[in-house]
């Protein structure tokens, strides 16, 4: 499902408000040239999550899903002379290419990329006591989502932003029947935030080049005593 008055709307935010960027757009021409799934956050997003990470003054971002880098470049650029990123990817080859991505655009210094299952990863920060995290964004395999979640509020600081993309499927997620495993993750995923007491949570559906979509966006709170 597509309309192209959704794309002519988001190149017409593009040029207004946004306009060229050299590192981005080698970022995404190196993505397509090592075969990378092109399932980026569109420009629009980009600077969204972009903004929304200096809005939250976040000075260490968690990101779940690095694919090739484009969305941590936006992430990334948000942070302070001395914030840092962690960002966890399944595929070693998306993260070199990722890493060669990132460097271009001068902020190698900020990233750090970890490589395997993303659970695993996870597992590993919240028993080595990594964090707390005042922003994290999630866009890996939407089975995994409820996973992400809760690794996500153990890492984070009260507060802190959690950002968790692709949740309107098209409208998929009304569907309680479909057999579509990222349908389903999607669908657990709201009841999962839903019974979390320490989270204020809303979704906002999107339209543009990336289709039909959402976003889920939550704040954490302290934990009730």
């Amino acid at each position: 499902m597509s309309d192209p008055a959704w794309i002519e709307v988001d190149d017409y935010i593009v040029g207004h408000l946004l306009g060229p960027d050299a590192a981005l757009e080698s970022a995404l021409a190196a993505n397509a040239a090592g075969g990378l799934p092109a399932i980026d956050v569109s420009a629009a997003q980009g600077k969204m999550l972009h903004l929304l990470a200096r809005m939250a003054g976040a000075k260490r971002i968690l990101e779940v899903g690095t694919l090739g880098g484009y969305s941590t470049i936006w992430l990334a650029r948000a942070l302070p002379a001395d914030g840092r990123l962690v960002t966890l990817e399944l595929e070693p080859h998306h993260a070199e290419v990722a890493r060669d991505n990132i460097a271009a655009a001068g902020l190698a210094d900020k990233v750090d990329i970890r490589i395997g299952p993303a659970i695993d990863s996870l597992d590993a920060m919240i028993a080595a006591g990594e964090g707390p995290f005042d922003f994290v964004f999630i866009d890996a395999d939407k089975p995994g989502n409820v996973a992400y979640l809760r690794a996500a509020i153990a890492l984070s600081r009260p507060g802190a932003t959690i950002i968790v993309d692709n949740v309107v499927r098209e409208g998929g997620v009304l569907d309680a029947a479909s057999d579509d495993p990222r349908i389903q993750g999607s669908r657990a995923l709201f009841e999962a935030v839903a019974a979390e007491h320490r989270l204020s949570a809303t979704a906002v559906q999107t339209v543009g080049a990336k289709k039909w979509d959402g976003f889920l966006l939550a704040v954490l709170g302290a934990p009730h005593a």
